[in-house]
């Protein structure tokens, strides 16, 4: 457990910043235009690169592929985990409109229309956060070939 407190304190810190962004662009009545959200990958991105920077600096020598893809993919599934959450609190207490100013004809054809946008909340965070793990491990990993093996 002690080897995830920091992708986890960086997935919270993560959720918070896009937590904020999604309030800031509430603010200014963006929040229902689906392109802002492409920025939520370069939050969650800076988030898991600077979780596995972090944990290849303390961990030195010892620091592996798989120390740095847990850390990644913890930090990228706690901060999608909370922002799904504060996602769907928002949209069914604080702006119960949201979803219907969101998409307008999918929310008539379907009954379930909340639990489909939650769901892709959140599953367009759990990949993001694989693809971008997955990404910047190739800049961090441990070469496995030496200049005599070349």
């Amino acid at each position: 457990m002690k080897n995830l407190t920091l992708p986890i304190r960086f997935g919270i810190v993560t959720s918070a910043v896009l937590i904020a962004y999604f309030l800031l662009l509430a603010l200014m009545g963006k929040h229902t235009n689906v392109f802002f959200s492409l920025f939520n990958g370069i939050i969650t991105g800076f988030g898991i690169y600077e979780t596995i920077k972090y944990t290849k600096l303390r961990q030195g020598k010892g620091f592996s592929y798989g120390n740095g893809f847990t850390a990644g993919v913890t930090t990228g599934f706690v901060a999608t985990l909370l922002f799904t959450i504060f996602f769907a609190f928002y949209a069914t207490e604080l702006d119960s409109s949201f979803l219907d100013k969101l998409s307008t004809a999918w929310s008539k054809d379907y009954k379930n229309f909340q639990g489909i946008v939650f769901f892709t909340v959140a599953i367009m965070g759990f990949a993001t956060t694989l693809v971008l793990t997955l990404s910047f491990m190739q800049l961090f990993k441990t070469p496995t070939t030496t200049k005599n093996n070349r």
